[in-house]
């Protein structure tokens, strides 16, 4: 093939082969500049691509895990709320049960106690009524309940795994420790005042029905304080494991901006030498003309 051809330029085919791969590597290092990514879809790098989603969608479902977690955090500290509080109060009611299981303790004196004691008995049934968050309770299956009672089962992690975290009949406690009138006046219906007292003072000792639900209110604080901090550090995890996820794959997947930006400055010039050099190729042939002058 001659040299002096103005049907093949070789040295315009050369120099526009070599523009058009400098624009295709600027077109790539501009794509990784303006997304912040190495590999943004997969025609950059299909494999790494497939990696990638398949991370974001574990980040995806553990995110939506810590947001359902953080629900059972509020109902949890609520039904911590509740129960202290029902703690505190059958604190208050052991010490009227143990006035009235003093049997010089009559009269007035003893009519008040018994007031006091139901008024008291009102407020414990308020707190396992009240104890609900977002529609549900752990404790309040009770008449006049503001939640749904049952049990729940805690999406824990990305794959579906599960915590149960168990009720409190609140029903059985109040029916309980809701002595009638005739119990705690100890008016000798059925015996002398005497033995009537003596019953009262058996709803206090370790195997009475109201020491026994005592400290089943204490077992139930410890089991829900224990679930909290489960919780809590799931939660904390999850965080930790999300922020690994994605370090891992920003490692895989993002770009280098700084190389990228010096990348980006060389191409530019090789793109304006390139253009020059396929313009002065592209006036080689105009040589020719001064030969038929």
């Amino acid at each position: 093939m001659s040299l002096n051809s103005i049907n093949t330029n070789m040295g315009a085919m050369v120099a526009l082969q070599s523009l058009n791969a400098t624009e295709q590597q600027l077109a790539a290092t501009q794509k990784q500049i303006s997304t912040g990514y190495r590999v943004a879809d997969s025609t950059d790098d299909g494999a790494a691509y497939a990696i990638a989603q398949g991370i974001r969608s574990t980040v995806g479902a553990l995110t939506s895990a810590n947001q359902q977690l953080g629900g059972a955090q509020g109902l949890l500290s609520v039904t911590q709320s509740g129960l202290n509080n029902i703690s505190n109060m059958m604190g208050s009611m052991r010490q009227l049960l143990v006035k009235l299981s003093d049997s010089s303790v009559q009269g007035s004196d003893r009519t008040n106690y018994i007031t006091q004691y139901n008024a008291e008995l009102a407020n414990v049934k308020g707190y396992i009524q009240d104890a609900s968050y977002n529609g549900k309770t752990l404790i309040g299956n009770i008449t006049g309940s503001s939640g749904t009672f049952g049990r729940t089962s805690l999406i824990r992690n990305e794959v579906g795994a599960t915590y149960g975290v168990a009720t409190f009949g609140g029903s059985a406690l109040y029916g309980s420790i809701a002595f009638n009138a005739t119990a705690l006046a100890a008016t000798a219906v059925g015996g002398t005042f005497a033995t009537e007292v003596q019953k009262i003072a058996g709803y206090i000792t370790a195997n009475g029905v109201f020491a026994k639900m005592a400290n089943k209110v204490g077992t139930e604080l410890n089991t829900i304080g224990s679930a909290i901090n489960y919780v809590n550090n799931q939660v904390t995890y999850n965080n930790d494991k999300i922020d690994a996820l994605n370090s891992g794959m920003g490692s895989l997947i993002d770009a280098d901006l700084a190389k990228e930006s010096a990348q980006l400055t060389a191409l530019q010039i090789r793109q304006q030498l390139g253009t020059q050099a396929l313009s002065l190729a592209n006036q080689a042939p105009q040589t020719l003309l001064s030969l038929f002058k």
